[in-house]
């Protein structure tokens, strides 16, 4: 499936949270949670200070027909927890292949909910990507965790610059195929 072919982003639901498209109002807390460094350095993209306005603007980019990463808010609130918990995404890469980028706030590490978050994802395939690909920073083996409990399997070393730590850091790839 080409990705001009994919424009709706469905909302998927998992066993304590729903996974849902981005909103204007989700703005203040996936800041306020993106603005901990601890967030920040796990990721390849959040900068660190956050700059104002950098969560509008990412929230807006995953709104636009033509985007190429599909990112959902890991929304608790029906199950009493938080209406944020993290974000994690989708990015299409060609030849039915995706990439998997996924955050959790740290009030809420250690819970199962990225693991569950990454199983909903996979389970729902919503890009029918064949093959699914990760990569983690290697001094966060938490986030490897997740991945191989989910059934990726390494791949093996490669380098990400981080913006947050201004530098190229060593990381772990990994890899899974889908039933697609």
């Amino acid at each position: 499936m080409r990705h001009e072919e994919i424009t709706v982003q469905d909302s998927i639901t998992a066993d304590r949270f729903i996974l849902r498209p981005c909103r204007k109002s989700d703005a203040g807390l996936i800041a306020m949670y993106a603005a901990d460094d601890r967030v920040a350095r796990g990721t390849r993209a959040i900068p660190h200070p956050l700059p104002p306005g950098s969560v509008e603007a990412m929230i807006e980019r995953a709104s636009q027909p033509d985007r190429i990463e599909d990112i959902w808010v890991i929304d608790g609130s029906a199950q009493g927890h938080a209406e944020a918990l993290g974000l994690i995404s989708l990015e299409r890469m060609d030849r039915a292949q995706s990439e998997i980028f996924f955050w959790i706030a740290p009030a809420f590490w250690n819970t199962g909910f990225a693991t569950e978050a990454v199983r909903a994802l996979i389970t729902s395939n919503p890009h029918k990507a064949d093959r699914i690909f990760a990569e983690v920073f290697q001094d966060n083996p938490g986030s490897a965790r997740v991945l191989t409990n989910c059934g990726f399997d390494y791949l093996g070393d490669a380098e990400a610059f981080s913006v947050s730590r201004n530098a190229t850091v060593p990381t772990w790839t990994y890899t899974l195929k889908t039933g697609q």
